[in-house]
Order: structure tokens, then C-alpha cells, then sequence
């Protein structure tokens, strides 16, 4: 039976507890150097879960991590991101155990009250992203995100004073921002695979809209086509923006919008028998998204043709 033990944290001081860490210089944020975590490995697979975000560059050689449900190798450089309750899954080769590298920036929702990242870290689709689809650093990048880091360390192991919040959420923001930035250049560069991927989504969609599950289902979910896709919803979105310049519920809608105008220009349904054929269960709904794509209602667009 696998060994496999289980641990919630709900505050970074129990972390640091637990890791043989000294007490974190700010109750709201620590920077953990890696190579200082005294964590026993007492089994196959340790399951955590952190009540509270996580920004990690580390490498663990020989272990593999779960995150979601995937399981990846962590002996690159590869920074991912969790939101608090996110659960993640490390399987360790005990044979041939080394202690991990790298450094994790750890921080409670609290931090964030009454600044703009309480708002603006949602926007930040990669905090939902699965492991196999977190970020591979370039030598150059890690050497940014690693100075940014050491910067909040600086910050948090100084006295605290009435600018200590400002800085350390600038310097936070910073991080988030060049990490997006990073983010774009993976899905620029895998042209390869992304391409493949929209190949597939396209299918997908052709599929669902051919089969008549728009007036029995509605549109698809964009969770649907992620799992179709096998990829997260956040990822599959940040992937469309970068690509084409729209997340997945707007290609979703574009993709709508193509079928009603062909319905409209070449068959002698009434706009309602079509809204209702798309999935539709008002009129005003469907002339309503229609007039937002294209600035004409259905009826104007239908009398452009004759």
C-alpha cells in the first residue's frame, strides 16, 4: 500500500514550523530558500495543501509532482502558481532522494486588502493552470524572477514599517506581470503543439454545433472544451488570447455569430426558429449578442441580402 501522508497548512507559520524553518519575518508573506526546508521524507507521496497562495521556482530532482491531475518531472526550472485550497501531490524516489532547490514565495489573501492586487490577481489566468501546463523559464527569465524574489525577501526580513505593504505587492505585481510576459513567449514558441491544439478545438466545435446540441444543450461550456482538449480553462483562454487575440468564451460566441449569419443569409427560418435552433431560449438574448458582434440586429442583417 502506498505510503502517502497528508498535510493542510493554514498559515505560513505552520509551514515554517513543520520545515524547520525559522519564524517567518512577516506573519502575512515569506520567501523559502528550498535547500533550508528540513521536511522528513517519511514516505512515497506527501499531499499538501496551502490556505494560502503560492508563487514556486524550484526543482526537486527526483520526484514527480501532482498538481490537479497531472503529474509532471520537476527537474527543470519551472515556476507555477496556486491559489489557496489548490491541492498538489509530490511522489519522491526515496532511493535516490535530493533535497530540492529554488525558493517559494508564500502569501495570505490578507496581504492584498485595500490594494489593487486584491482585484487584479484573478486576471491572472495561470493561478488555475494544472502543472503540465505551468511556465518553463528560460536561463535569462529565471535570473529576473530570481532577483524579484530575493527582492520581497529583503523586504519582509527588514523591520516592517508603513510602506512595507506597498513595496511588497509592487514587487509581487512585478513577478505576476513578467510571468505573463513569459507566458506569451511559451505559447508563441510551442507554435507546433498550439496550433495542433486550435486544429482540435476547431473540430470540437464543428463537431457540437453539426450534431444539433446547440438547440438541445446550448453552447458548449468553455470546461467542456478544456476537458475535450484536455488542457485548464484558464490555460485554454490565455492560449486563445495570444493566438487570436480572443479568450474562450469569445470564440465561442464568434463561432455563434458564423452560424446564425449563415442561417440567416441562406435558409427561410424566421429569426426566432433560428435563435431557438442555436441554443436560445429568448429572442432577445439571441438579437442582443447578435447586434453586439456584427452592429445590426438579425432582421437588418437577413434584409442586407435581398
Amino acid at each position: 500500500m502506498e505510503n502517502l501522508s497528508r498535510y493542510r497548512f493554514k498559515t505560513i507559520s505552520e509551514y515554517h514550523k513543520l520545515a524547520g524553518l525559522p519564524k517567518p519575518g512577516h506573519p502575512l508573506i515569506s520567501v523559502v530558500n528550498m535547500e533550508e526546508v528540513q521536511m522528513q521524507v517519511n514516505g512515497r507521496s506527501k499531499t499538501m495543501i496551502f490556505d494560502f497562495y503560492s508563487i514556486a521556482l524550484k526543482r526537486v530532482p527526483d520526484a514527480k509532482i501532482k498538481y490537479g491531475q497531472q503529474m509532471s518531472d520537476f527537474d527543470d526550472g519551472v515556476l507555477f502558481f496556486m491559489a489557496p485550497g489548490q491541492v498538489f501531490t509530490v511522489e519522491v524516489n526515496q532511493d535516490q532522494y535530493h533535497r530540492p532547490t529554488g525558493w517559494m514565495i508564500l502569501f495570505h489573501s490578507e496581504l492584498l486588502w485595500n490594494t489593487h492586487l486584491a482585484k487584479t490577481i484573478k486576471d491572472y489566468d495561470f493561478f488555475d493552470y494544472a502543472l503540465f501546463e505551468a511556465l518553463h523559464v528560460s536561463e535569462n527569465e529565471e535570473t529576473i524572477l530570481n532577483a524579484i524574489a530575493q527582492l520581497v525577501k529583503n523586504e519582509t526580513n527588514s523591520n516592517i514599517d508603513h510602506f512595507t505593504q506597498d513595496v511588497v505587492i509592487a514587487q509581487i505585481a512585478l513577478l505576476l506581470n513578467y510571468a505573463q510576459r513569459f507566458y506569451g513567449r511559451q505559447f508563441i514558441i510551442r507554435k507546433a503543439i498550439n496550433h495542433q491544439l486550435l486544429d482540435q478545438l476547431e473540430e470540437i466545435v464543428k463537431g457540437y454545433f453539426a450534431n444539433d446540441n446547440l438547440g438541445l444543450r446550448g453552447l458548449p461550456t468553455v470546461g467542456y472544451i478544456a476537458e475535450k482538449l484536455n488542457v485548464s480553462p484558464g490555460y485554454l483562454s490565455g492560449l486563445l488570447k495570444t493566438l487570436i487575440g480572443q479568450n474562450t468564451q469569445q470564440y465561442l460566441h464568434q463561432k455563434l455569430i458564423d452560424l446564425a449569419k449563415e442561417k440567416l443569409s441562406t435558409t427561410n427560418l424566421s429569426i426566432s426558429e433560428i435563435a431557438y435552433a442555436l441554443g436560445f431560449e429568448h429572442l432577445q438574448s439571441f438579437t442582443k449578442l447578435f447586434k453586439s458582434k456584427t452592429n445590426l440586429t438579425p432582421s437588418a442583417f437577413r434584409q442586407s441580402f435581398n
